[in-house]
Formats: C-alpha cells, structure tokens, sequence
C-alpha cells in the first residue's frame, strides 16, 4: 500500500517548484478520488469553451430545437485567423451543423465554431451552460482576434465536470454522451496530456495490436493561457485530468513551451499513478 502521506498533490507540487508560471490540476478517477490543486481559479477558456459549445448543441438537439443536418454557411462575419480548414474553402461553403461542430473540436476550427456560435446564439448558449451547472463558466463573444477582450472564462472543475459527465453518459444523455464521446477522441491537438506517454500505446495504427491508451480532450491556447482538459483511457478503465496555466513569460504558441511540458510531466505521474493502483489514483 502507498504511504497515504506522499500524496499526489504534494508529488504535483515538487514537479512545478521550478516551473515559472501557474498550473491548476483538476482529476477524478471517477471512484471517488480527486486531486484538486487550484481547481476553482478562472481561467481565460481559450479553445476550450468549444466543448460547451458542442454540449450546447447537443442540448438544443436533445429538446428539438436544433438539428445535426441542418445546414450552416460561412459568412464573412464569421471570418477569423487561427487553427482551421475553414479559410482553404472560402466565404459561401456549406457544411451541416454535425461537420461543422466536429471540426470546431477535432482540429478546433475558429470560423467553423463562429458558424455554430451563430447558428444557436451566444444567449442560448450561456444558458444552457448555466442549465448544465456550469456557474462559473462563460461565453462571451464570439471568436476575434482583433477584440482584446477574453474570449470565455472557466475553471478546471467545471471543465472536469463536463468530461465527467461525458465519461459517465450523463451530458445530455447516455446517446448525446456517446456522440460528443467520439467527436472528442478525433481531436488532434493533446500534447500536454500525452506528450510523455509512451507512443507504442497511443498509435496502433501500424502495428495493428489493441489500443490500450486512447484520450478523448480538448485543449486550448492563446497569450494568456495553455489548457488541456479530458477523458484518458487504460486498460483499467477512465479517468479525467484537466491542466490549466497562466500567468507565464513566453506568449509564443509551441510544442516545448514550459507549460507543455510541466504538463506533460504531470499528466504522465498521474498514469502512471492509474496503472500502479489498476484504475484508481490510491489504493484503499
């Protein structure tokens, strides 16, 4: 049994010591252990507000009033810059709201988010994160880089709470959950979660073994902050981890950044913490 003292916050702590910047950690093992090192600090969302924005429409679907094959079209009012396939088509292409929100998360599509923005309304929106239970989380603006003004605002326990809820079949529905589930195992973007796992386990592709280790996240980027956030799966079973920073020197978006790897090395104690106790963060 592990020395109940050396805890992984503590564990957590000594990994950041040097680490100049702030990174609050949010995990659930979903059998009834969290770690929670600054887990109600506001953070500017980034990306991330793109997954309530996707529960959203699933909620809007859920009761009717929305559709996945429904049309949407770029309009020039939804032109941005940033991550995205949206601008190699052009002003006028049409998508359905399903392609459009898939491509708002998997590769975080800013016009295609923009679409969906306008589609359901900036007010439905905030309102049904609210309905969700969401209280500190927000939407405020849709996606332009020329407003300086934040984008959203969130905390790492209310963005664990919606991957718990996925996880669990619970956002939504069992069905919805399921869906939004699969959307988000295609997103591309999830080096601070996996970026110190072993390769061999994330890709089987080419070797055509079990995948063993799969991650269905959401991370977000921009001056003033790096998140990461979602469900990490292993042979033992999900659990949820959600990696927020700020207030560091480098605003330069890449994969070496400090907060990439500070929570890279986080992400891979927790695993490793999961496999040691066969599905849990401490053994009883």
């Amino acid at each position: 049994m592990l020395d109940p003292r050396l805890t992984l916050e503590k564990r957590i702590a000594a990994e950041l010591y040097s680490y100049h910047g702030k990174m609050s950690v949010y995990a659930d093992d979903l059998h009834g252990h969290t770690i929670e090192i600054g887990a109600d600090e506001s953070f500017e969302t980034a990306s991330t507000i793109k997954a309530y924005i996707l529960a959203a429409l699933y909620d809007q679907v859920e009761k009717g009033k929305a559709s996945l094959t429904d049309i949407v079209e770029y309009k020039p009012e939804h032109f941005v810059d940033g991550s995205g396939m949206l601008r190699a088509l052009g002003v006028g292409a049409k998508l359905k709201v399903k392609d459009a929100a898939t491509m708002m998360i998997i590769c975080s599509d800013n016009i295609a988010t923009n679409m969906i923005i306008g589609y359901l309304g900036l007010e439905t929106i905030n309102t049904c994160i609210r309905a969700f239970g969401f209280a500190h989380t927000t939407l405020f603006r849709p996606l332009h880089f020329d407003i300086d003004a934040p984008l959203g605002a969130t905390t790492p326990r209310d963005f664990g709470a919606l991957f718990r809820r996925v996880a669990k079949g619970e956002l939504v529905s069992k069905a919805a959950s399921a869906e939004m589930l699969a959307i988000f195992r295609q997103q591309h973007y999830n080096t601070m979660l996996t970026g110190n796992f072993p390769p061999y386990y994330l890709d089987t592709e080419e070797t055509g073994d079990e995948e063993l280790i799969w991650v269905a996240s959401k991370s977000g980027s921009m001056n003033a902050c790096r998140n990461d956030g979602g469900i990490l799966h292993t042979p033992y079973g999900e659990y949820v981890l959600v990696l927020m920073n700020k207030d560091f020197h480098d605003v330069i978006e890449y994969d070496e950044h400090p907060a990439m790897r500070y929570g890279a090395k986080v992400s891979r104690m927790i695993l490793d913490q999961v496999l040691a106790c066969e599905g849990s963060f401490y053994k009883e």
